[in-house]
């Protein structure tokens, strides 16, 4: 998988292509043509994307009584919150706060990735990731998909694997 340059007019790239770029790990950019209509970002890149849905992950920030979480799991589920919890050693979870999801990561909603991000956060992947030689996450805005190893996710992110989608 060669490393990719965005198309023009994004050169300067997303933090997290500069994140993975600078890390040395190989990724492949993936932009398509997002409609601010469609019910499901997630779903919407694997159909424009030609992929397996279950390939395609979504990154979600949840706040625990440990402090804010990220959790990475494919689009065709939903995030566990009580095994989120259960993984980073809280004993609760709720989803975080939209507008301080985008106030910590650096992104807008539906454009997290969670490479990159502006505050550095424990972060947990689906196990499900390890299914598969390369998965999608977002690059960092509408439109744009990153095609990385999970192995390398999971170094870029200091992530850890845990079974998070249900």
């Amino acid at each position: 998988m060669a490393r990719r340059k965005a198309a023009a007019g994004a050169s300067a790239g997303t933090p997290a292509t500069v994140a993975l770029t600078a890390a040395g790990i190989p990724f492949t950019v993936h932009p398509y043509e997002h409609d601010p209509s469609a019910p499901s970002y997630g779903l919407e890149a694997a159909e424009a994307l030609g992929v397996e849905p279950d390939r395609v992950f979504k990154t979600l920030l949840a706040d625990t009584d440990t402090g804010l979480v990220v959790g990475v799991v494919p689009v065709t589920g939903t995030l566990d919150l009580k095994a989120l919890a259960t993984a980073v050693g809280a004993k609760r979870a709720a989803m975080a706060d939209p507008a301080v999801a985008e106030r910590r990561t650096g992104y807008v909603v539906g454009g997290i990735s969670p490479v990159g991000q502006k505050t550095q956060h424990v972060t947990v992947v689906d196990e499900t990731a390890q299914l598969f030689d390369t998965v999608f996450v977002s690059g960092g805005k509408r439109g744009l998909d990153l095609e990385l190893s999970p192995a390398d996710l999971l170094r870029i992110t200091a992530a850890t694997y845990a079974p998070l989608a249900k």
